[in-house]
């Protein structure tokens, strides 16, 4: 398979997520020297899912970020469009499974077509796939529809820090050191596409702008991490 490029064409995204389905969330602590389960927690806090509501968790890969919804009590809908990430999210935690969990379910769809109701959701969330689909503004307006009014929005994603010096230092990382990391991979177009997607990614305030041009309202954002990544909050005004 070649490289998915920065056009993000999504039958080739799909095709390099699904081959790297069984190793992605290890793949993701090792890019972040494993950060992310932290950030995935500030996420799970921010989100604040209660019992009775509906979550949809966008761009959910095997689920592992979906599952602390469902364990608050939120009926919760694990969403993605690589079947490959899906079939192993559903070996791991599907219900009927020995490791089920109960009020998680998968569902195949593409975000720029999600494929339920308007106003279907009390909260959307996407975490670290933002970035991964061919018009950003087009998925953000599809969450709109399907949140209620009223409903939340929260994005984690990559980002870039503020501060001159560790932004050298992160972007250092970024090219020279993933790509080291590429070499002893078993799928190093993974790790070369998440680092160029990083690097080409908008900063905090330029991701708030667009989130507010897709119709979202009360746009705030904090950084985790001095700002590798952020948290993005939004309200649907209806």
């Amino acid at each position: 398979m070649t490289r998915a490029s920065l056009d993000k064409q999504p039958a080739d995204v799909a095709a390099m997520f699904d081959g790297t389905a069984e190793r992605y969330d290890l793949l993701n602590t090792l890019m972040t020297g494993g950060q992310d389960r932290r950030w995935r927690r500030e996420v799970v806090r921010a989100l604040e899912a209660r019992p009775g509501e509906r979550v949809l968790d966008l761009a959910a890969g095997t689920g592992t970020s979906s599952v602390p919804f469902a364990d608050a009590g939120a009926e919760t809908v694990a969403c993605d469009f690589s079947l490959g990430m899906l079939r192993v999210g559903v070996r791991r935690h599907g219900r009927g499974r020995p490791t089920g969990v109960r009020g998680l379910s998968f569902v195949a769809g593409d975000a720029l077509r999600l494929p339920f109701a308007d106003a279907s959701f009390d909260a959307v969330t996407i975490s670290f796939g933002l970035r991964n689909v061919a018009d950003t503004g087009r998925a953000l307006r599809e969450l709109r529809r399907v949140a209620r009014p009223g409903g939340r929005l929260l994005v984690c994603e990559v980002s870039h820090p503020p501060n001159a010096l560790l932004a050298f230092g992160h972007k250092a990382h970024l090219r020279y050191g993933l790509p080291l990391l590429a070499r002893v991979s078993s799928n190093p177009d993974s790790y070369r596409y998440l680092a160029e997607s990083t690097l080409a990614w908008p900063g905090q305030a330029a991701l708030a702008r667009l989130i507010e041009d897709a119709g979202w309202g009360e746009v705030r954002w904090r950084d985790l991490t001095f700002g590798v990544a952020a948290l993005h909050r939004a309200v649907n005004p209806g």
